[in-house]
């Protein structure tokens, strides 16, 4: 389809009362179809019908997350583009829009509870670690990450999506991974809170990631690798989805500190030191390229950037 035939294609599809105002929910994030039909008040058949038309002419997409579908404005293509440009031109005060807007944030509200709820029932909400100092790494980490554009990131091990807030203002797109269902709708509620609606979450297994080779000029891992099974797997997978000359940010815990520490409480820890990130940096064809310890508890953390090698086996610089 040309690009005029794709213009024309989703001026159609908006030019619909119901398609429009799906067209500025969906541009607040994520949004399941049984909650848009909570918003509208519309039946089933009937929001699903529009929002198939809407995702035909590229001003959303969709995507499967175990039971749900979650609907979204698209973030690239013409028909990004036009949605992009037609939300601009929204008006402020109009009263079917505000009240859109009322119900979708008590959908959002309602969320964020059932969100900490589960993240609770779940035991989540207690780490085994900690920084002592979140907003002075936090601080470091914009340095390390400072001096070459962002890109395209995607966060590993998400969480509550803490790299995706750091971090995702300064990205051209950024997605986080999560294996955890209570952590993903936890970190939806944080950046539907933080308002970046346009960063998106996906439940995503670390070692096999859906993405292809070199999708991504920025990965952050966050605190995961000491409570994975296999950390320099991660790693792999991880400079898989990096472009060459890509970073990779891993903030981690040094759990492999003194024996008798590491076999009290960190039973059913991976061991970790700089010795050991460095293996499976090489291994994986990254390249260290700062590193610097923070203090944390039980364990020190450790905050390294490295690149991707190239084909010729150099880092950019």
């Amino acid at each position: 389809m040309g690009a005029f035939d794709s213009l024309l294609a989703g001026l159609k599809a908006v030019a619909e009362p119901t398609r429009l105002r799906l067209l500025c929910i969906c541009a607040r994030g994520e949004f399941t179809v049984s909650e848009i039909q909570e918003i509208v008040g519309q039946s089933q058949p009937r929001v699903s019908r529009h929002l198939k038309l809407l995702c035909n002419a590229g001003l959303l997409v969709r995507h499967r997350e175990q039971h749900w579908v979650y609907y979204r404005v698209a973030h690239r293509g013409p028909g990004a583009e036009l949605a992009r440009t037609l939300l601009t031109t929204m008006p402020a005060t109009d009263p079917q829009f505000e009240l859109d807007r009322r119900r979708l944030e008590s959908v959002l509200d309602r969320r964020a509870e059932a969100a900490r709820e589960l993240v609770e029932a779940n035991g989540l909400d207690h780490g085994v670690a900690r920084l002592d100092d979140e907003a002075g790494v936090d601080v470091q980490v914009l340095r390390y990450l400072g001096g070459d554009p962002i890109g395209e990131l995607l966060d590993i091990g998400t969480g509550g999506g803490r790299m995706l807030r750091l971090l995702g203002q300064k990205a051209e797109r950024a997605v986080g991974i999560d294996i955890s269902r209570a952590m993903l709708m936890l970190a939806r509620s944080n950046l539907h809170t933080a308002g970046l609606d346009h960063l998106s979450v996906r439940h995503g297994n670390m070692y096999q990631m859906r993405f292809p080779d070199q999708s991504f000029d920025t990965v952050t891992i966050d605190q995961v690798l000491f409570q994975a099974e296999q950390p320099g797997e991660v790693l792999r997978e991880a400079a898989r989805v990096l472009r060459p000359g890509g970073r990779l940010l891993l903030l981690e815990f040094v759990t492999d500190t003194t024996y008798d520490l590491w076999e009290t409480e960190a039973d059913d820890l991976a061991a970790i030191d700089e010795q050991r990130i460095a293996e499976w940096f090489q291994e994986a064809g990254l390249r260290g390229i700062k590193s610097r310890r923070f203090p944390g508890q039980p364990f020190p953390v450790v905050l390294t950037v490295a690149r991707r090698l190239d084909e010729d086996g150099e880092a950019a610089a």
